[in-house]
């Protein structure tokens, strides 16, 4: 049994030290502008960039200090600060639950919310020189052309949008014609004058960096408390151990040879 709880106790300080790291890693999140890296951010002023960024700068301190009391408590294997910094966590943990629920609601929202700002910003050769640079940067670097589709440039398609389709072998003319090669030139389409352009949008590319900040808090925030259950767990289970160690016995039989099960006298 002793070996047991020694075993509980070092567990209770690992986890409540992954805790103490989890509540760091909160805080830098929280104060990093991870958003700021987004492709033509201009076009997402409307978007809100700081879903979960309140809730990371201010839980993950309330984690760290929670954490560092967790820690003296199980080193210390003081009962009463266990049983303190298990309700304390607990409500921590009921707290971040409770607030940071509508974020899941925000990443199931963001597609739609993305997609009428594409629908607003279209035709993209009105839009401002600098969102024009930008798209071709993100045209060359990804082989996309406009946000939706190559039409969202309608006439006036910029050369980032250029695609040089593959050249089929002169010996087999008719290689073309064969549904088992048709799949070689989806990458570029046709358009006006002999000008070949890219098929695929860019629009899934801007929506991968924009869900990328969301994505990240909802998992830091599952990774929190997922280990604030197994905090609260392990220092419950020291804070009652009391209740759930079998005390020692010892037996005796008395002159009618009945045997008496009773505790063992401790030496204090």
């Amino acid at each position: 049994m002793a070996r047991c709880r020694s075993y509980l106790r070092g567990l209770a300080i690992c986890v409540t030290v992954l805790l103490l790291v989890s509540g760091v890693v909160m805080i830098g999140v929280g104060f990093s502008s991870i958003d700021g890296n987004v492709p033509v951010a201009v076009l997402f002023q409307q978007l809100s960039s700081s879903d979960g960024l309140l809730v990371l700068q201010v839980f993950g301190p309330i984690t760290v200090l929670l954490s560092v009391l967790g820690i003296c408590a199980a080193s210390l294997d003081l009962k009463p600060l266990l049983l303190v910094f298990s309700a304390l966590i607990f409500m921590e943990f009921v707290a971040l639950m409770v607030v940071a629920s509508p974020l899941v609601q925000v990443q199931t929202q963001l597609d739609a919310a993305v997609d009428e700002v594409f629908l607003n910003v279209t035709p993209l050769y009105r839009e401002d020189s600098y969102i024009q640079t930008e798209l071709n940067k993100l045209q060359i670097s990804y082989s996309c052309c406009g946000l939706r589709s190559f039409e969202d440039w309608e006439s006036r398609l910029p050369v980032s949008c250029s695609c040089t389709p593959p050249r089929l072998p002169a010996s087999d003319p008719q290689q073309s014609a064969r549904p088992g090669n048709s799949s070689s030139q989806e990458s570029c389409v046709p358009v006006q004058h002999q000008l070949w352009v890219h098929a695929e949008p860019c629009g899934p590319v801007l929506k991968s960096y924009l869900s990328f900040p969301i994505k990240l808090r909802i998992g830091i925030i599952s990774a929190v408390a997922t280990i604030t259950m197994a905090a609260i767990a392990l220092c419950l289970a020291l804070g009652l151990e009391e209740y759930w160690k079998t005390p020692p016995v010892e037996t005796t039989v008395d002159d009618y040879n009945r045997v008496k099960y009773q505790p063992k006298p401790t030496l204090t």
